[in-house]
């Protein structure tokens, strides 16, 4: 035998084998400490790294799939194509209207949005908003019956069932007389549901354009990841007519039986506007539509310059002349449902002469956000205006998951001596985010914080918050992380008319039959609940 060859035969293959696994495991974790933190919040950095250290061979293809908070590729390329179309298209047009004369640091946070969407403060005419579920579905059928060019529908959730069914019945007129109809709704958002098919079905036999966003469908070739969703909830009608907030068009128990049965239903707000916020709301379909059908409609310009300057002179002098939004509503009163609105979209969209100058004249701002923008539109919006309250800040969100620098703020402004109060569901209808959420209130109840939960079996899904009797927000967004980082979503911030004050009827509303919970009850809690409830926080931070 030669006596330079290898004894393979002596070698401690096992041995081997163990040491190689050890250094690769190793390896893996030491490159892992470096990659993962870039450019991640440190909750998220330390749940990754968790889940990668302790089960690579889970965490370390999760990693992979899911870790990146941003999209890639062809969707990244048309964001950035339609932020440079809306720069370009709005560069005349100033940050907010020039006869309003905003306060210093309120316009800030108007300049901010602006840089970061692209989009201007304009202004709306409020015709509504509505808390009422049905009747916003029969509001918007009526809208769908009075068009005459075209309809655009954007939902999260959209199915076919018989609360839906005006809705769809009202497409499926307009479609056939001729108006076109285009519809998106969320793949994995809406396939869940019993209605999803027949919708289907029922869209394509009325010649209605149609897709899925975000489709995953690998037997077709349409891979994409999991994670994501498009969370918006708006529909356009002819260019004149908007509707934007945070119910989904399905049935209030969301399809099923058992919610029915119990009263598990959820409740949700919608407005309706009219002017030249309407051009905004539809540049955010637009994106949409592109993104998913690959079809250019264009963006659509504001309102022509004369009209826009008396707008905004009526919205000015109501404002200067100290008619301000208390004043405005005794003059104008509207309900929580919005049945004092009483301008007409008609009224709205007619001769350039013809300028409402009551309490529903609005400025109002769209802030589109999702992972096609990488600087986190909503969330420093949010935290801004959280830092700009003074007196009172109200805050409702059936998901309230913050991160690090929205807790940080609520906390602060608390202790600032602001009042503070969270709107919350007793019961979420989300295991996992019930006891993620639940994980914050601690700390919030410790700061002063006064949190209001509505009633179970109630879902309690709408989506605003208050800052002073200032301004306010309102839209399909949440106060969690999976809005802030995975979701696409639409905002509405307004300013200077009834918007703000009739949120604040319905957060009274809320209040009246919702039951407060203390640091005394709380801190009653059984052990096991605190452990679930810190493990929960833990999943969240994934993203």
């Amino acid at each position: 035998m030669d006596s330079n060859a290898l004894d393979l035969a002596g070698w401690d293959w096992a041995q081997i084998l163990s040491s190689t696994i050890l250094i690769v495991d190793y390896t893996i974790k030491v490159i892992a400490i470096g990659v993962v933190p870039e450019n991640r919040r440190p909750s998220s950095s330390s749940a990754w790294l968790l889940l990668i250290l302790f089960l690579p061979l889970v965490g370390i293809p999760l990693f992979l799939l899911l870790g990146s908070p941003y999209i890639t590729g062809r969707r990244e390329k048309i964001q950035e194509e339609a932020n440079t179309r809306l720069r370009q298209g709005t560069a005349d047009i100033p940050d907010w209207p020039e006869a309003l004369g905003v306060p210093e640091m309120f316009g800030g946070l108007v300049t901010l949005n602006r840089n970061l969407t692209y989009l201007p403060m304009v202004t709306g005419t409020d015709h509504g908003v509505r808390t009422d579920y049905e009747e916003n579905i029969r509001v918007m059928a009526e809208a769908i019956d009075a068009a005459d060019d075209y309809v655009d529908v954007c939902m999260y959730i959209m199915t076919a069932d018989s609360t839906t069914e005006p809705f769809l019945a009202a497409l499926e007129r307009a479609a056939g007389r001729g108006v076109t109809v285009r519809v998106l709704f969320d793949h994995l958002g809406s396939r869940p549901y019993a209605g999803f098919r027949p919708l289907m079905r029922r869209l394509d036999a009325a010649g209605i354009e149609w897709s899925l966003m975000l489709p995953f469908q690998p037997l077709r070739g349409r891979m994409r990841r999991v994670d994501l969703r498009n969370h918006r909830k708006l529909m356009v009608v002819d260019g004149t007519r908007a509707f934007m907030g945070s119910m989904n068009m399905i049935e209030a128990s969301y399809g099923s039986a058992r919610n029915a049965q119990i009263g598990r239903l959820w409740h949700d707000i919608m407005v309706e506007l009219t002017g030249p916020v309407v051009a905004s709301l539809e540049a955010v379909f637009v994106t949409d539509w592109f993104t998913e059908k690959g079809e250019d409609l264009s963006i659509r310009a504001y309102d022509d310059e004369e009209r826009l300057q008396k707008r905004e002179a009526a919205i000015g002098q109501r404002l200067t002349s100290g008619k301000g939004v208390s004043a405005a509503r005794e003059s104008a009163p509207a309900t929580v449902d919005g049945a004092g609105a009483e301008a007409s979209a008609s009224s709205d969209s007619a001769s350039v002469t013809s300028v409402p100058s009551d309490s529903e004249l609005n400025a109002v701002q769209v802030i589109p956000s999702g992972p096609g923008f990488r600087t986190h539109p909503n969330l420093r919006l949010f935290v801004s205006l959280v830092y700009l309250a003074q007196e009172r800040l109200r805050i409702v969100s059936p998901y309230f998951v913050p991160d690090e620098s929205m807790l940080a703020a609520v906390i602060t402004a608390a202790h600032r001596g602001v009042e503070v109060e969270l709107y919350v569901s007793e019961q979420a209808d989300q295991f996992m985010v019930d006891h993620a959420q639940s994980s914050y209130y601690e700390a919030l109840l410790e700061a002063g914080v006064r949190i209001y939960r509505y009633p179970a079996p109630k879902v309690l899904h709408t989506k605003c918050f208050t800052v002073d009797d200032l301004c306010s927000v309102m839209g399909s967004s949440n106060m969690d992380m999976r809005s802030f980082g995975l979701n696409y979503e639409v905002s509405l911030l307004a300013y200077g008319g009834d918007i703000t004050e009739s949120l604040h009827g319905i957060m009274d509303e809320y209040r009246s039959v919702s039951s407060e919970l203390t640091e005394e009850e709380w801190e009653q809690r059984p052990w096991g609940r605190r452990w679930l409830d810190s493990a929960m926080r833990l999943t969240s931070a994934l993203q």
